[in-house]
């Protein structure tokens, strides 16, 4: 191999600036998770709508992550392989971010341009169509910066590489998370959420940017090859997916293993906000009430919300305070143990959100979770990644994505569902519904996907 073709180690500025453009992606994904639930309950999304709603994120994960990540890997322009479906997603989602939280008033507006008679859900359809390029367009940016790690770093940087994208996720999502309260607290002012989604919009295109014009994509003559190769190719996604798991039996396992770590992450991230709201705070479920009714539980609905920004504040940043620390553990001891270790602490967070409404417990079991998912943005990857075959990084990382985004499709129905039909009186006139059953069906996902980790076999790098 010619002194070209090895790629340079990171030193810890390279990797900070590396990992930029994921702060801004998650900063703008954090802002759509804590805040989607109360616009589309405002607009009339009952738990098992909503559900569906959250389909977009799993359904343009399955099918946009792994064709931009195969076009990614043909790609010759200009600006590079990966670049213009990093910037490309990131201006798109913005624009769908700043109209989201306006869906009512997009729905008047063109009530009055039309002059037609628009039916009562027409907002709730708006912003879910708004949740869905939010969902595609950043996974449009996120399978490509995926495939960036084996793209310009040497192997045995991988997963240090990843743990730097585990704490760009987590310091994106803590100020993402933590800015309206504490603007509330210091200044005694409540940020709207249109002025909140404004500002993931801002922080998503401008992290793009600057990942763009200063990560250099290697061009050498091997990798230019590869990529004229790949382009000439006419291979179907049948045989990318069969090629995906010839790589090593191993794939298998560390798939099957992400599949069910994900069913177990998004219990707690797609319903967290409405069991703070509703569980903690004892809101009852406000979906079809009068307007009078949602008067008189406005400030225990925004406390609630205020609650969760500031869980996923505590969440994200214990996971960008460890993140490196596991990065660096994960080299010595390997990724399997330190990830083994790090899913168990989440599956007992879990457990005490379960058993404990005390808002207290439940902020301090958060930055318990916070470890888990930590390791959940990195060490997967980093194991994928030892098996990946040059220049088909961004497909395999899109293949990948197919095990994340599948378990949520099974989240956002069968367990919104089952939250649908566990509902109980508040009262004699309110009903509401047992949010905590999730943090149980989560903590029995990660125990099996902690048993399925202990069973795969790492190369030695």
């Amino acid at each position: 191999m010619s002194e070209d073709n090895v790629l340079k180690k990171f030193t810890a500025a390279q990797f900070l600036n590396f990992a930029l453009g994921f702060f801004g992606l998650q900063f703008a994904w954090q802002m759509r998770i804590i805040l989607s639930g109360p616009v589309t309950e405002n607009l009339g999304a009952s738990p098992f709508i909503y559900g569906l709603i959250w389909l977009a994120g799993p359904f343009t994960g399955m099918v946009v992550q792994p064709l931009v990540g195969a076009l990614s890997d043909k790609t010759i322009s200009p600006w590079g392989r990966r670049r213009p479906y990093l910037l490309g997603g990131a201006i798109l989602a913005s624009l769908a971010l700043l109209i989201f939280p306006k869906s009512a008033s997009v729905a008047n507006l063109l009530h009055n341009i039309t002059g037609l008679d628009l039916p009562a859900w027409s907002a709730l359809l708006i912003a879910a169509i708004m949740i869905w390029v939010i969902d595609a367009c950043v996974n449009v940016a996120q399978g490509p910066y995926r495939a960036l790690v084996p793209d310009v770093v040497p192997e045995e940087q991988h997963s240090l590489a990843n743990s730097y994208i585990s704490l760009a996720i987590g310091l994106g999502s803590v100020i993402a998370a933590g800015t309206a309260p504490f603007v509330n607290a210091v200044f005694n002012k409540q940020m709207s959420i249109s002025a909140q989604f404004v500002m993931a919009a801002i922080a998503f295109t401008l992290g793009m940017l600057w990942t763009c014009m200063t990560i250099q994509e290697h061009k050498t003559h091997k990798q230019q090859t590869e990529k004229n190769e790949a382009q000439k190719s006419k291979e179907t996604f049948i045989d990318s997916l069969k090629g995906f798991f010839a790589l090593s039996p191993e794939v298998s396992k560390i798939c099957t293993m992400q599949f069910f770590t994900w069913i177990g992450t998004m219990c707690m991230m797609i319903f967290f906000t409405q069991y703070a709201v509703h569980t903690i705070y004892c809101v009852p479920d406000l979906t079809s009430a009068a307007q009078t009714t949602k008067d008189l539980y406005a400030h225990a609905t925004l406390n609630g919300t205020n609650f969760s920004s500031v869980c996923f504040a505590i969440f994200n940043l214990v996971c960008f305070l460890v993140a490196i620390p596991i990065g660096i553990l994960s080299a010595k001891y390997t990724n399997k143990k330190v990830h083994i270790i790090s899913l168990i602490t989440m599956i007992l967070a879990y457990m005490g959100m379960f058993f404990s409404k005390n808002p207290k417990v439940v902020a301090g079991m958060m930055g318990v979770a916070g470890i888990g998912w930590a390791s959940i943005c990195a060490l997967p990857f980093a194991m994928l990644s030892q098996f990946i075959k040059k220049g088909t990084e961004g497909s395999v990382m899109g293949i990948f994505n197919i095990f994340i985004a599948g378990p949520q499709v099974l989240v956002c129905t069968l367990v919104a569902w089952f939250i649908n039909q566990c509902s109980f009186t508040m009262g004699s006139d309110y009903i509401n519904y047992h949010w905590e059953y999730t943090f149980l069906v989560g903590a029995i996902c990660l125990l099996i996907a902690a048993f399925i980790t202990n069973s795969v076999k790492e190369k030695n790098t």
